[in-house]
Formats: C-alpha cells, structure tokens, sequence
C-alpha cells in the first residue's frame, strides 16, 4: 500500500521557519519524484517544490525561490521542506505527492500525481 505521511507544520511568526517531512512507503522511491503543493483557503492549488529522486534535481515556484529548500533523504525515504524566512502568504494546507512520470513540464500539475498524502496546516502570523 502506498503511504506518503506528511508532518511539520504549524504555527510560526513572520520570518520564522518550519521543516515540513514527507514519508513515503509502499514503492521504491529512487524512482519517483516528490512534489509539495500549497493550497490556501479560496485559492486552487499550486506546486511549491519538486524534486527527482532518480538525480537530485530540484524545482522551485518563483516566489519561495531562496526561502525553500527541499531534499530528500533516499534512505529513510523521506522528503524534506525547509522553510526560511516564512511570511503570511505562505500559510496554506501543505501536501506531498508522487509520481513515477514527472517531467519537468509537468512537475507543477496537480493532477498528474498520483499518490498524495493527507496535508499538514502552515499558518505564518504576522
């Protein structure tokens, strides 16, 4: 059974900080990519993060470019978010997911993963 379990968030000041983990089971992992996305209350969902688990490479959306950092951790088969210097609008639901096909044209489309876990809150006050 595929599992991802995100954990980390919560509430945090203006220019705080939070590391938000993903753990995954029940694939290999080295083979998928591992997307975080963000969806706020009223607003669609977008692609924060991705990274590919074959070579390491990363993605990020423009505005938490040098804010974000994700990485994974292919032994423990978790994927991590390191979150700097967090403001309002970053408070959202934020959630991990997988898929084994994502390319670079298509790491910021919800619908093209296919498992997903259950979400952890951000809240950033300021």
């Amino acid at each position: 059974e595929v599992q991802l379990v995100e954990s980390g968030g919560g509430l945090v000041q203006a220019g705080g900080s939070l590391r938000l983990s993903c753990a995954a089971s029940g694939f290999t992992f080295d083979d998928y990519a591992i997307g975080w996305f963000r969806q706020a209350p009223g607003k669609e969902r977008e692609g924060v993060s991705c990274i590919k688990n074959s070579d390491g490479t990363t993605y990020y959306l423009d505005s938490v470019k040098g804010r974000f950092t994700i990485f994974a951790d292919n032994a423990k088969n978790t994927v991590y978010l390191h979150m700097n210097s967090l403001i309002p609008e970053d408070t959202a639901a934020y959630y991990c997911a997988a898929d084994k096909r994502i390319t670079e044209a298509t790491m910021w489309n919800f619908d093209e993963y296919d498992y997903w876990g259950q979400g952890t809150q951000v809240t950033v006050s300021s």
